[in-house]
């Protein structure tokens, strides 16, 4: 990878994560941002516009040109002027919502083309919640068997960072859950979970750990956790 990776675990566009985000834009090396809701698009009409005005308020306090963009279907992905507007930014910031409905929005686009393009010259790719699950190999489809929730398929991720499952909100699950989740992950997957007000800054196989909260690793049966300032090899 040339770029930064953020995976952020909940809480973007929150005043708690402006140190975060103040790093990631220097790391971007320039200030124009674009924001982009989709994942909130099946939350119903207004929703994406929320986060949409909420990350654009956010980043402009920072300093940094934003542009939101309400790409919210396959045939937005490719409109020319988002497709431009993806490539000359610094910063790409994914919120969250449904991670299956972005993935498949962005798979195959002229729009996630461009966003490789940013990432690939050395860029920042940011995604919180589901934004930061589709950057891993696998993510899971929730259903609902006696009212407890389990995963129901594996359906594909962009694999930025090879093998991995990414579990946002994760100081918010039950360790029942987690144990349930766990037991059911494909062959040579790994687990990172991360919590809410947390990120996970970093390229190629060098991470470090940013925020309030901790992360943690479950691999090849043993379990790690890392705290702010502590570095991680994915």
């Amino acid at each position: 990878m040339s770029g930064t990776l953020a995976l952020v675990g909940a809480g973007e566009f929150l005043p708690q994560m402006e140190n975060v985000d103040r790093v990631l834009l220097e790391k971007s090396g320039g200030t124009r941002v674009v924001v982009l809701p989709t994942a909130s698009a099946p939350d119903g009409p207004g929703v994406p516009e929320k986060w949409a005005k909420m990350g654009a308020k956010h980043f402009s306090r920072l300093g940094a040109r934003v542009d939101a963009l309400l790409a919210l279907t396959r045939e937005d992905c490719a409109r020319v002027e988002f497709i431009q507007c993806v490539r000359a930014a610094n910063l790409i910031y994914f919120s969250g919502g449904k991670p299956a409905y972005l993935y498949e929005t962005l798979v195959k686009t002229q729009l996630w083309d461009a966003v490789r393009a940013v990432f690939d010259r050395g860029g920042v790719i940011a995604g919180c919640s589901a934004g930061a699950m589709i950057m891993g190999a696998h993510v899971p489809h929730f259903t609902r068997k006696l009212g407890i929730p389990s995963v129901e398929k594996w359906r594909a991720g962009f694999a930025l960072v090879p093998r991995a499952i990414i579990v946002p909100h994760y100081n918010e699950f039950p360790e029942v859950m987690l144990k349930l989740f766990t037991g059911a992950t494909p062959r040579d997957a790994f687990i990172i979970g991360i919590d809410a007000e947390t990120a996970l800054v970093g390229n190629n196989s060098a991470f470090q750990v940013m925020g309030a909260g901790r992360v943690t690793i479950r691999r090849d049966g043993k379990v790690e956790r890392f705290r702010a300032g502590e570095n991680v090899s994915l």
